[in-house]
């Protein structure tokens, strides 16, 4: 297996996002001219007919429903399993472009939360779904995943593969994509890592994952859907990053002290899965996994020193927090690094045309410190 040089970024496919923008308005993708945004098609292996549908006027999803023959006709319609941290950027993202955008979650308390900020929401047990949801997936043009896998019983939806192939089968189904990890690869002693590379996870978690991509994988592709499976690095974004932490004083989380002796760590701001999984429905691929990373894996502390220096340049003497601290726990076991590895985003990029907007959690960093508030202001 060939080694990967670093990737260094060609400043003619930098993007840099106007800061006076908000982080909801500013994913761009690269779309070849032959594949115009409403008039692409999906390479299909199906005879259902998988052009993409017109856009129309965003609605609010608060109170829609798929009731109406001619909206249900007339609109492009994403129903997501599992409404967290990146779904609910993407699902934004897509009501502002006309989206007809339906979500699911575990509990009653984070479906009030999430119909509060606007989202359409259906309570789902994976376990025992109901058949009301499933039969709802028959209005909707694209499903995307993001429900990780369980204890022993792996990705919970997978449970009742039958059901939704009959179910997916008579729907209007285009477009799948299962959110999984670059936690798959495993240990790979530092060395870059592209998606022929091969997959030796040893978490029980990730071996889970692997088996969950070749669920959904299948499930797509036996369908003629556009298939996809996207294996993401470390996510993080606003209210989620290392400049949140340090603000926040979070304790380490056992995850964050496992990962204390990398020696690199992949990433990707939530803003550049986003683009990605939009560059995956308008760009027809036949490829079916990609790696969604940043230019730049870096060692956790080079990471939060960064984050401390800008903290202290914008907010001077509004934290006690040091870089030591994100390394203050020594790793217990001498295989801690066993995570370690390069990641590679060339395929993302060559075959989806993603320009990052983040090449380096440098560009993402500043982004997050330059929209946020004075969180060290205290009101009189």
């Amino acid at each position: 297996m060939p080694s990967f040089p670093a990737t260094k970024t060609d400043p003619a496919l930098q993007i840099t996002p106007d800061m006076s923008q908000s982080a909801m308005e500013i994913y761009q993708v690269k779309i070849p001219a032959r594949f115009p945004l409403q008039a692409g098609c999906f390479p299909s292996n199906s005879k259902k007919t998988s052009t993409f549908l017109p856009r129309v006027a965003a609605f609010s999803t608060s109170s829609h429903s798929l009731t109406d023959k001619s909206e249900s006709e007339s609109q492009n319609r994403m129903f997501i399993l599992g409404m967290g941290f990146v779904c609910q950027f993407f699902a934004q993202s897509l009501q502002k472009e006309g989206w007809v955008v339906t979500g699911t979650c575990t509990s009653k308390t984070k479906k009030k939360h999430l119909e509060e900020k606007g989202f359409h929401v259906h309570l789902l047990d994976a376990n025992q779904p109901e058949l009301s949801t499933l039969n709802a997936l028959k209005c909707y043009t694209h499903l995307l995943v993001s429900i990780p896998p369980v204890g022993c019983a792996g990705d919970p939806m997978l449970q009742h593969e039958e059901l939704l192939r009959s179910t997916l089968l008579d729907g209007n189904l285009q477009w799948l994509c299962y959110l999984s990890s670059t936690s798959v690869y495993g240990h790979c002693d530092g060395a870059w890592v592209d998606e022929d590379y091969p997959t030796s996870p040893t978490s029980e978690l990730a071996k889970l994952r692997l088996d969950a991509e070749e669920g959904w994988l299948n499930l797509g592709q036996s369908l003629g859907f556009s298939t996809q499976v996207f294996r993401l690095g470390g996510i993080y974004g606003p209210g989620r990053s290392a400049v949140d932490t340090i603000i926040k004083q979070e304790p380490q989380s056992e995850g964050q002290k496992m990962r204390k002796s990398r020696q690199y760590t992949s990433r990707v701001h939530v803003e550049d899965i986003c683009q990605a999984l939009k560059a995956s429905i308008y760009t027809p691929s036949s490829r079916g996994i990609y790696n969604i990373v940043d230019d730049d894996p870096a060692p956790r502390e080079e990471v939060f020193t960064y984050a401390e220096d800008l903290i202290k340049k914008k907010w001077p003497g509004h934290t006690k927090w040091s870089s030591n601290s994100a390394s203050a726990a020594s790793p217990t076991k001498k295989d801690n690094s066993r995570g370690d590895k390069r990641v590679s985003n060339m395929r993302m990029k060559r075959e989806l045309g993603v320009r990052l907007l983040h090449p380096s959690y440098r560009s993402g960093l500043l982004s997050i410190i330059d929209q946020m508030e004075n969180p060290f202001h205290c009101s009189p």
